[in-house]
């Protein structure tokens, strides 16, 4: 995320990056459109090695997940055949509401906060990208990034300038909002660095957030439904421009134009 071109996160690579996804420099990313750039940057990010996967109309599809993430055995490995799981990041594009959150969803919400593999939530105001942390009774704890300061390289942290640099990349405060103001297109997203921890999100999600009690948020299915088209996370590169807009359209996150970029 360093502030230089080079930077597999960069707000350079994100912001050319979203030409793919219909946005040109300049405009503003809201939730759904932010994942998918994030999901195509990673692709070049081998120091880290994670698998990034935007889950489809509210569904993780487990094993498209386990395909994704599971790679095969590495050399020397092959009569072992040992599976090698890719570290996960998992985020799921949500409208819940037409221009507000509707109010059953709160408690499904407010649970995705508890789980231990919880990277918080994408969303905001209108016109104010915000990253949402945590949650105390009914207001979340959002992180405000966007201060104007000098551009600058963190590297080793070895000297004052470098670790000043550092700090920048950190708000210093946390706020609060009423859980019925934010924006109702967010994306919430998780962390799984190994199969365990993504089988325990699952059964976390059927606890807490699919029960009779409570509006589900998300669902849970082993494959596809038989009416989907085929369609993986490099499928859509590959297919081209016509993919790309099904692949957009089939996303609950029409408010896009309501959010400026995160950066």
């Amino acid at each position: 995320f360093e502030d230089r071109r080079t930077a597999p996160y960069s707000i350079h690579q994100i912001a050319l990056m979203g030409a793919s996804e219909g946005k040109q420099v300049g405009e503003w990313f809201g939730p759904n459109t932010v994942a998918q750039v994030l999901r195509k940057l990673s692709v070049y990010d081998e120091w880290s090695s994670i698998a990034f996967h935007v889950a489809l109309d509210n569904t993780i599809v487990i094993n498209d997940v386990r395909r994704l993430c599971t790679e095969g055995p590495r050399p020397g490995e092959l009569r072992r055949r040992v599976r090698h799981w890719k570290p996960l990041v998992l985020v799921i594009p949500l409208r819940l509401g037409i221009t507000d959150i509707n109010p059953v969803y709160v408690q499904a919400i407010k649970a995705s906060f508890t789980f231990k593999q919880s990277l918080g939530l994408i969303g905001g105001k209108p016109n104010h990208a915000l990253y949402f942390i945590g949650c105390v009774g009914n207001d979340v704890i959002f992180l405000d990034p966007h201060t104007t300061q000098s551009i600058g390289v963190v590297d080793g942290k070895e000297h004052e300038h470098e670790w000043k640099m550092d700090s920048s990349y950190h708000c210093s405060q946390a706020n609060r909002l009423h859980i019925l103001n934010m924006d109702p297109s967010v994306a919430v997203s998780f962390f799984c660095k190994t199969e365990a921890e993504f089988e325990g999100l699952c059964e976390s999600i059927r606890a807490q957030m699919v029960t009779p009690d409570r509006q589900a948020l998300v669902e849970l299915r082993e494959e596809q439904r038989e009416h989907w088209t085929p369609l993986d996370d490099t499928a859509a590169d590959a297919l081209g421009a016509t993919a790309l807009s099904f692949y957009e359209d089939r996303q609950f996150d029409d408010s896009d134009d309501d959010f400026e970029l995160l950066g």
